[in-house]
């Protein structure tokens, strides 16, 4: 067995645990509501903002099929503020659509592949 140097390994662990190799943004949490002027999302994200240069930056509400219903931007990072919930309200969503899924974007790795799907009543 090999055993390798603590000078080779240590700067190894700490350049892969920097921020720049964390996990995209990621939904943890979504409440629904609908009313008259639509459905209304509060959706919960979960990310490792660093900074302006890496951030959760907004979420997407898509159809069973793909279609983009709503989209929410999200202006500024939430260092210290994780994981945190914000909302968007007036989506429409066509009738009898059974379900939805909310995913997250980060300014460096965009859309994360995995989706939270919502039933919808």
């Amino acid at each position: 067995m090999k055993i390798i140097p603590t000078k080779i390994l240590l700067p190894i662990l700490i350049l892969f645990s920097s921020p720049g190799f964390a996990s995209p943004a990621e939904i943890v949490g979504v409440n629904v509501t609908n009313n008259q002027s639509g459905y209304r999302f509060d959706v919960t994200i979960r990310h490792a903002d660093t900074g302006w240069k890496h951030y959760a930056d907004g979420w997407e509400v898509l159809s069973p099929s793909g279609d983009v219903l709503g989209k929410r931007i999200l202006a500024h990072p939430h260092v210290d503020e994780q994981p945190f919930t914000r909302s968007l309200s007036g989506v429409k969503i066509p009738q009898k659509t059974p379900s939805v899924s909310i995913r997250a974007h980060d300014s460096v790795y965009g859309y994360n592949k995995k989706l939270f799907k919502v039933k919808l009543e």
